[in-house]
């Protein structure tokens, strides 16, 4: 029934299998991709027409983890999948960085692509597949497409590089680095380091993509099967009336992209174009043009015109940058723009900084909580609990735009996760450090490089907030411009610079090594040597940056700040936790809604006391240690009567702790009822004399009138 093709290949320790024929027939391109137990269903589709007056390149690509994949139910009440997690959303960024640039320019319909992970293991993860299926599901569609592309992981551990690591294996490795590209070069790289060096990062990548030639060669076998015809489009070319009056003032667009500051440069950009326009309609005017009378026709001009001014503006930044080695701001090309350095910016937080870099600005503020505070994470894998976390936030004034607040989109999950990465490898580990930290960060000034002032002022708050992070942290991005075979790399890229030139190469780290690096291009590759000159001029950048914000804080304040919450930790026994709980859970909640604070217990008898007022918290800790204590021979204590007998009496010596205080050990002298000398309420003073066990001991009043 089905004409299903298969091909099977190793690579290093696994074996990958892609096939198609038999599921997704109507797509315009699928494949089942699989290794071990881990299989994903991807597809590719495009749209049959470009919609009306679209100038852009609509591309779509969604990761989607199902339940059912590892045997679980969704979490929830609807018992559903719903939207996507931060976990998809960062994977479907790490798939569509490195195909986008290869797609044809002038190619504008819609290209859907749903990546659906249909089984998984746990141990082959599904990203390193992605990525493989998704160039096969577009080789077999029809959509016009420079691949093939794949991408792989790579781990770092004891001198050694690892393919596509296990879970456990990627816990000892010094690097987390996913790259992506095509035989020919590298069109992505995203990556989390315990402080490496440059030449061991680029060593990495360099491995990594010597895998992914390999992959290709796989995947053009595989394709080479099929006879797959190609979607033709025309590329619209624009009149060369309007390429001529554009280009007769070069010099005047020229001034406008060196009008200084961000703001008033667009605009001097944006005036410029309208008052060219508006000539050129003039000069059809005098023309006598009688086109000028239909409306689809000014329709197009004015789109046609406005394309190539951009083109021309685009030509000239790069031109200027390439040739002049002069770019739009003034700036050298490893220069860095000016940095202002703040901490303590708010009263009340735990901590914050403000960095400024330019005309791009984050505050940071850090937070300080308990164990209850800490992010579940719920996916396909057992649910786990993150201590550290980075939310990025890029509201429309930053950019002098008036907008809607809407919760945070991809972009806003990327830059936080890029944020977090950099920074969560100098975090203390729990046992020196047991707070659950979170760090915002506000855009509120932004033109180029945002996520990397995150990192920046996120190093700056924990240090303010009394976090014992091992080193300072800081991020730049470097970009590229690249014509043939000359470019120039360009050190602390601005918002223009991103939009027109080839590359966002973000580079963060300490004075000893990289933290987290992350690339997109624009161009359909690059090479080991534009790599190395971009980490070289990143690691100069980044010590200058260092050396400016421990100007301001050196190293971590070493105490937390005063209105920060306080932790009190110490060990019991564990076979005392369930009398700490109590039944039911009573003797802890009676100790918190005493004193306001907050517990957690944990299964080894670690226990955490967690508030603001120091007086509670002795407290807190003091009615835990009555409940934890074990009574102990000889010991004296102060205790309650709990129940008076014929033969005795019973007194609570500690919570939950009654000893039998018989008759004849009440007095010295003769006592005929336990009522003549002791009521239920009284408190006396006890020796223990004798312990069969825990809750088995005997008391005596005698005994200390003896001694």
């Amino acid at each position: 029934m089905f004409d299903e093709k298969i091909c099977e290949f190793n690579l290093g320790r696994q074996k990958i299998k892609i096939s198609t024929g038999k599921i997704a027939r109507q797509a315009g391109g699928s494949v089942v991709i699989s290794c071990g137990g881990t299989v994903l269903l991807v597809t590719a589709t495009r749209s049959k027409d470009v919609k009306e007056g679209q100038d852009f390149f609509p591309l779509t690509v969604d990761y989607i983890e199902k339940f059912y994949a590892s045997g679980k139910f969704p979490g929830g009440f609807i018992k559903r999948e719903t939207k996507p997690g931060t976990d998809e959303i960062l994977i479907s960024r790490l798939v569509d960085r490195p195909i986008r640039p290869l797609f044809p320019e002038g190619f504008l319909n819609s290209v859907h692509i749903v990546i659906t992970v249909i089984s998984y293991d746990e141990i082959n993860f599904p990203e390193n597949l992605a990525t493989i299926g998704v160039s096969a599901a577009l080789g077999l569609s029809d959509i016009p497409f420079a691949g093939t592309v794949a991408g792989v992981t790579v781990g770092y551990i004891n001198g050694e590089y690892i393919l596509n690591p296990t879970s456990e294996e990627l816990l000892e490795s010094e690097i987390h680095l996913s790259v992506a590209g095509t035989k020919e070069a590298v069109t992505m790289v995203e990556a989390g380091a315990r402080e490496v060096s440059e030449e061991v990062m680029l060593e990495a990548i360099m491995f990594g993509h010597e895998r992914i030639k390999e992959i290709c060669l796989e995947q053009e076998k595989f394709l080479s099967q099929f006879d797959v015809k190609k979607y033709e489009f025309e590329k619209k070319e624009v009149p060369s009336e309007i390429k001529e009056f554009i280009d007769s003032f070069e010099n005047e667009v020229e001034n406008a992209i060196m009008t200084p500051g961000k703001l008033e440069k667009y605009e001097a950009i944006d005036n410029l174009e309208t008052e060219l326009f508006e000539k050129y309609l003039e000069k059809l005017e005098n023309e006598q043009n009688e086109n000028l009378q239909d409306k689809d026709f000014l329709k197009d001009l004015e789109k046609d015109f406005k394309g190539y001014y951009r083109d021309v503006e685009k030509k000239l930044v790069r031109n200027a940058i390439l040739y002049k080695k002069y770019r739009a701001d003034g700036r050298t090309t490893t220069q860095i723009r000016p940095l202002d350095v703040e901490i303590d910016t708010l009263p009340i937080p735990h901590g914050s900084a403000l960095f400024t870099r330019g005309e791009t600005q984050a505050l940071v503020v850090a937070t300080l909580g308990s164990k209850e505070d800490e992010q579940i994470i719920d996916g396909m894998e057992d649910e786990s609990r993150k201590k550290f976390f980075l939310h990025y936030n890029f509201p429309p004034y930053s950019v002098g735009e008036a907008g809607f607040m809407r919760a945070p989109g991809r972009r806003e999950l990327g830059h936080g996760n890029l944020a977090e990465r950099a920074l969560k490898y100098v975090m203390p580990d729990e046992e020196t450090f047991p707070y659950t930290v979170r760090l915002v960060s506000e855009i509120t000034e932004s033109n180029g490089s945002s996520s990397q002032a995150t990192i920046c002022g996120g190093s700056l708050a924990l240090m303010a907030a009394g976090v014992p992070i091992k080193s300072t942290v800081a991020g730049i991005a470097m970009g590229l411009i690249k014509e043939g075979e000359t470019f120039t790399v360009l050190t602390d890229i601005q918002g223009l610079e991103d939009h027109l030139g080839d590359m966002d190469f973000k580079v963060a780290g300490t004075k000893n090594g990289i933290t987290a690096i992350q690339m997109d291009i624009k161009i359909e590759g690059i090479t080991r040597e534009i790599m190395e000159i971009a980490l070289k001029q990143a690691l100069d950048g980044r010590m200058f940056i260092i050396d400016k914000m421990e100007s301001v804080i050196s190293c971590p304040r070493p105490e937390v700040a005063k209105n920060a919450p306080k932790i009190e930790i110490f060990k019991i026994n564990p076979d005392k936790i369930a009398g700490l709980i109590g039944p039911g859970g009573k003797n802890i909640r009676a100790i918190i809604d005493e004193t306001g604070v907050s517990i957690d217990i944990e299964d080894d008898g670690k226990v955490s006391i967690f508030g603001n007022d120091a007086e509670k918290m002795a407290r807190a800790l003091e009615l835990v240690k009555l409940q934890t204590q074990s009574v102990e021979l000889n010991a004296i204590y102060e205790g309650k009567v709990t129940k008076i007998m014929k033969f005795g009496a019973f007194v609570e010596v500690l919570p939950g702790k009654e000893g039998l205080l018989h008759i004849s050990e009440i007095s010295d002298k003769r006592i005929a009822k336990t009522e003549d000398a002791l009521k239920e309420g009284d408190i006396v003073r006890v020796k223990v004399i004798s312990i069969e066990n825990e809750d088995k001991f005997n008391l005596s009043i005698k005994a200390l009138n003896n001694k």
